[in-house]
């Protein structure tokens, strides 16, 4: 396996990781919240996305999915489109009501997206500097192991908050 099949496989996880955490669950559910600062499956899920999408976008050089394919038109969400979930207040996390359907919609889009542009690199792109604001500057292939990084955490988070949504219905 070469490095970029290793980034493929990696990046394939999350997708399985949210539709656990996501499948058959009701807005509402999707919207539990251990604690009213706490964030929700539905939130993470698609914080998951769009971290990803923003940031692979960026260093592949194409549109994001959020607005050149229309989810950020589908959801609905009362914030800019620009905005990825990071830094967000308690508030603006308890305001991503939406379904799991396009949930998982958006995020496949993203992966689809991000997995035709990881199929596309050579080993050596990997080191090309994508970010000189860092000491040292980050390269791709760092960029993209961070990144795949914070979808499975949130994706993992998800799964917990709806262990936790499970328990606390029986």
């Amino acid at each position: 396996m070469d490095v970029v099949e290793l980034l493929v496989e990696s990046y394939g996880r999350v997708e399985g990781v949210l539709e656990r955490a996501v499948r058959g669950l009701g807005v509402d559910e999707l919207a539990f919240r251990p604690d009213p600062r706490a964030n929700s499956i539905a939130w993470l899920a698609w914080h998951a996305g769009r971290g990803q999408d923003a940031q692979v976008a960026d260093v592949a050089g194409v549109a994001q999915v959020w607005t050149a394919q229309g989810w950020a038109d589908r959801f609905g969400l009362p914030f800019d489109v620009s905005v990825t979930g990071y830094g967000q207040s308690a508030d603006e996390v308890g305001r991503v009501r939406v379904t799991g359907d396009l949930l998982l919609g958006y995020y496949r889009a993203v992966a689809a997206q991000t997995e035709a542009y990881l199929r596309d690199l050579t080993p050596d792109d990997l080191d090309a500097v994508v970010d000189e604001r860092w000491d040292p500057p980050v390269t791709l292939g760092v960029r993209l192991v961070s990144v795949v990084g914070d979808s499975l955490q949130h994706a993992g988070q998800a799964s917990y908050v709806r262990g936790l949504l499970e328990r606390a219905g029986s």
